[in-house]
């Protein structure tokens, strides 16, 4: 029976397994997904994860739940041979092995893209995974409770300020929530107005969004603008030093806050493997999906899709005439994939992917969006219903829409939830601060040097008894936050 290996188990490589277990029978194939994730990230509802909006755990997918028929290795591919059609996996505890198979599908995402900006790597934090967007959400409410709690001054300022990196929709979309939810904030902490907040996003182009019209980008600009949010277009960052903003203006300014959404790079791990790739890191692959040369020669039994290939755009619109890298590309391609390894297995014929966009549609923050399909343009209240019901409904598994869809509701009712869980990054902080600890064996007492003149031995006295201390013998008791009043005297 063929082994189809999957490594990646993202938007293209989760919907390539789903389908094919829907298409093949059990005795067609044996289906293997390694991903160092257990988990696929529905990374659109991360800028809502930010705003408090979603609930972290509605925005990724078990993928065992749901990969009923495969087999989910939680590991990472660290090389793969495709001469010998052997791949090395690598998990995060235990040795390495090596996992041979029939049909390869390279389906590993992509990763934040940086430059070597003094600063960047030690103070900033992307936008790629549910954790970073959970520690988002938390340092914006824990520098509010902070904050209420300083005077006026660059030191409350520093906590106030916070900074976007990128005006893609990635950038645009977590600006809007990130002021959302400073805004709402605002109404539990009388100690802070709207003025003492600060929103910077840097964008190096003259304009945001490229994805949708001129007009609509200017709107988005606009409304930001009345949010109190800044845009600097045509600027560049050039040091994050220390939380010290300095851009290309002249413009300096301190901030707690670093959000970096300016691009991304297909998954390095390629790097590592005899798959051919082009000038830009990503796989090469044809319009059927499968894996070719530089030459157009097809590699056989090896297929790619999603962000790590680079995928031609058969409409004619994509970026350098391939794919741009968006979860509406890599669900579709994963579905193609499937029907395409399917139809090999088969021996019938392949299909080239080809998808025409439904348009470009974003969050701006609660009740507020933006949507463009060629020249019809929606915004404002109108466009955030279309961007919740499209993702509400785009998230996979029905298990998962409900929990969205039913959360959205609560918080209609009950408001978003608001608080920070910032220790869990320190979970064992507050045991470690109680616990009690062995003594300290005494300290040995020295030898008197050989020529020391020796002194007159004194006389011994009995040992006095030892205190008794509470527990087992020889543990320091404990010490409690909150030690039960004294009896009273009769």
């Amino acid at each position: 029976m063929p082994r189809i290996l999957i490594v990646g188990g993202g938007y293209a490589g989760f919907y390539t397994a789903w389908k094919l277990e829907k298409r093949l029978s059990a005795k067609e194939a044996e289906i293997v997904v390694v991903d160092p994730l257990s988990y696929l990230t529905y990374q659109p509802f991360l800028p809502e994860v930010v705003g408090g909006a979603i609930e972290p755990r509605h925005a990724v997918v078990d993928q065992r739940r749901h990969l009923k028929r495969s087999r989910v290795i939680t590991a990472k591919v660290t090389k793969i041979d495709h001469a010998a059609k052997t791949v090395e996996i690598t998990p995060a505890v235990g040795d390495a092995w090596t996992m041979a198979y029939d049909q390869i599908v390279v389906t590993a995402g992509s990763v934040s893209r940086t430059f070597p900006i003094p600063g960047v790597a030690d103070e900033a934090i992307g936008l790629k995974t549910i954790e970073e967007a959970v520690a988002i959400r938390d340092r914006i409410i824990r520098n509010f409770e902070l904050a209420a709690n300083l005077p006026a001054g660059p030191a409350r300022d520093r906590l106030l300020t916070f900074v976007v990196v990128g005006g893609g929709f990635a950038g645009i979309e977590v600006f809007g929530e990130m002021r959302s939810l400073a805004s709402a904030l605002l109404a539990r902490y009388p100690q802070l107005t709207f003025d003492d907040t600060h929103f910077h996003l840097i964008e190096a182009m003259g304009r945001i969004m490229p994805e949708v019209s001129l007009p609509t980008s200017h709107w988005v600009l606009k409304n930001y603008a009345e949010r109190g949010a800044n845009v600097h277009l045509d600027t560049q960052l050039k040091d994050a030093t220390g939380g010290v903003i300095q851009l290309s203006t002249g413009e300096t300014f301190e901030s707690d806050v670093i959000v970096w959404t300016a691009g991304v790079m297909a998954s390095p791990m390629l790097r590592n493997t005899d798959l051919p790739t082009e000038e830009r890191g990503r796989l090469r692959v044809q319009a059927d999906l499968r894996v070719v040369t530089a030459e157009g020669e097809v590699v056989p039994d090896a297929w790619g899709a999603g962000d790590v290939s680079a995928v031609p755009d058969l409409t004619g619109k994509g970026v350098g005439g391939f794919c741009v890298p968006n979860a509406q590309h890599a669900v579709r391609q994963g579905k193609q994939l499937a029907k395409n390894i399917v139809a090999a297995l088969r021996g019938e014929g392949l299909q080239d992917y080809s998808h025409e966009s439904l348009g470009a549609v974003a969050g701006l923050g609660l009740y507020v969006g933006a949507f463009q399909s060629g020249k019809v343009a929606v915004k404002g209240f109108p466009a955030w219903v279309m961007h919740r019901g499209y993702h509400g409904l785009a998230i996979p598994t029905w298990e998962r829409k409900i929990r969205v869809i039913g959360g959205w509701g609560l918080n209609f009712v009950l408001g978003r939830d608001m608080v920070q869980l910032i220790e869990r990054e320190r979970p064992r902080v507050a045991f470690e601060t109680f616990a009690s600890r062995p003594k300290p064996p005494a300290a040995a007492t020295p030898e008197p040097a050989a020529d020391a003149p020796k002194r007159a031995p004194r006389a011994r006295r009995k040992p006095e008894a030892e205190p008794a201390l509470p527990g087992a013998k020889g543990v320091e008791a404990p010490v409690y936050a909150n030690p039960a009043p004294e009896p009273a005297q009769q």
